[in-house]
């Protein structure tokens, strides 16, 4: 892949106008559309049910990218695969059944995601990697859009891209927290496949002129 694929957070979005900002991102070449699920128990947070998964799915054509901070991922992943879910991922953290989890998606029909929050040891990923679609490295604590990167994403991205080219797999990988315009080309380099953006696209007064600069600034 030549370049980043923005998978932009309807977290940010208005969800009274959701169909049409999510129309117009794909509009201005968006690929993929992100979906922050959040329990208020693994989270500090509440977000969106499978409902709202469903209706970004008649929405578009994006590939839907759903993110389950949630405990016990392995009870609700079958309702987000039903909902429209291309992928899900889940918490490393979430659950102590961690292989469970990613079975749950795999059997549902959906590509599989781990995600691993800021100071987790990368090990549970790298133990996982070759059963994965997608690694997320989280650059922000999970919960709330609009926190500042962390700088410490960049050499986890950097150490798992040396180890996918190790173990010659397709696996994805995927930031997610405080992407803009000066964070996503750093991204892009340590190895980001996928840059997660929120407030940067739904937060700006023009989505689809947001997702072009941050395109812009990746190729940077």
């Amino acid at each position: 892949m030549s370049g980043i694929r923005i998978a932009p957070s309807v977290l940010a979005a208005d969800l009274g106008r959701l169909a049409e900002q999510v129309a117009a991102v794909e509009a201005a070449g968006a690929e993929w559309i992100h979906v922050d699920v959040m329990d208020g128990h693994f989270v500090p947070n509440l977000s969106f049910g499978p409902s709202v998964v469903a209706a970004v799915r008649r929405s578009t054509s994006c590939f839907v990218d759903v993110h389950l901070m949630i405990d016990a991922p392995e009870r609700w992943a079958s309702a987000y695969v039903d909902a429209g879910a291309d992928l899900v991922s889940v918490h490393a953290e979430a659950t102590p059944h961690v292989h469970r989890a990613l079975a749950a998606v795999r059997e549902a029909g959906a590509q599989v995601g781990l995600a691993v929050n800021p100071l987790t040891p990368l090990t549970v990923l790298e133990d996982a990697f070759d059963e994965l679609d997608l690694a997320v490295v989280m650059a922000v604590d999970p919960g709330f859009g609009g926190q500042h990167f962390l700088s410490r994403a960049l050499a986890r991205l950097e150490r798992l891209r040396e180890l996918r080219s190790v173990r010659g797999v397709d696996t994805l990988l995927q930031v997610d927290g405080g992407i803009s315009v000066k964070t996503i080309g750093d991204a892009r380099r340590s190895g980001a496949d996928v840059a997660v953006a929120g407030s940067a696209v739904f937060g700006a007064s023009d989505a689809a002129a947001a997702l072009e600069e941050l395109r812009s600034a990746a190729a940077a």
